[in-house]
C-alpha cells in the first residue's frame, strides 16, 4: 500500500529586505537633511549664510534696504517650509515597501537632484558673490543624487540577479 502526502508547493523565499531598508535609509538621511536645513533656513538664515559664505558676501546677500530684506526673509522662509515638507514627504514615503514605487521614486529624485546641480552649474555660477560657493554645493548635489543612482543599480541588480 503506497501514501500518498499532498504538500503545499512551496513558495520561491521572498526577496531579501535589504533593498527596502536601504531604502528606508536613504530617504531618512534625507529627511533629515532637508528638515534640518529647512528649519534653518526659515529660523536662522542670517546665521547660516554668515557660516556658509562668510560674513562680507553674507551682508550682501541679506539686501540692503527695508523692503530687500523683508522680501528675502520671506523668500528664505518659504524656502525653508518648503524643505521641510519635502522632509517630512521623505519620512513618510520611507515605509513604502513596494519595490517599483521605490525604484520609481529613486529615479525622481536622482532627476531631480542632477537638475538642481545644473541649475546651480548654468544660474548661480554667474552671480559674483555665490561662485565660489557653487562648486561645493554642485558636489553635494551630485552626491545626493549618487545615493538614489546606487539604490537604482542596487534594485536592478536584484531584480536581474
Amino acid at each position: 500500500m503506497q501514501h500518498v502526502y499532498l504538500t503545499k508547493p512551496v513558495p520561491p523565499p521572498p526577496p531579501s529586505d535589504s533593498v527596502a531598508s536601504g531604502f528606508a535609509v536613504i530617504c531618512f538621511l534625507h529627511s533629515m537633511i532637508a528638515i534640518v536645513s529647512g528649519g534653518l533656513m526659515m529660523f536662522h538664515a542670517s546665521g547660516i549664510y554668515s557660516l556658509s559664505h562668510g560674513i562680507d558676501t553674507a551682508a550682501k546677500l541679506v539686501g540692503s534696504t527695508p523692503r530687500d530684506q523683508l522680501l528675502i526673509r520671506t523668500s528664505d522662509s518659504f524656502a525653508g517650509l518648503l524643505l521641510l515638507a519635502i522632509g517630512l514627504l521623505l519620512l513618510m514615503v520611507s515605509g513604502v515597501r513596494d519595490r517599483d514605487f521605490q525604484a520609481f521614486f529613486a529615479k525622481g529624485c536622482t532627476v531631480l537632484h542632477v537638475f538642481v546641480a545644473t541649475w546651480r552649474i548654468s544660474v548661480e555660477r554667474r552671480v559674483e558673490d555665490l561662485a565660489w560657493d557653487c562648486v561645493r554645493f554642485t558636489v553635494g548635489d551630485i552626491l545626493l543624487a549618487f545615493s538614489w543612482l546606487m539604490f537604482v543599480v542596487c534594485t536592478w541588480r536584484e531584480k536581474y540577479d
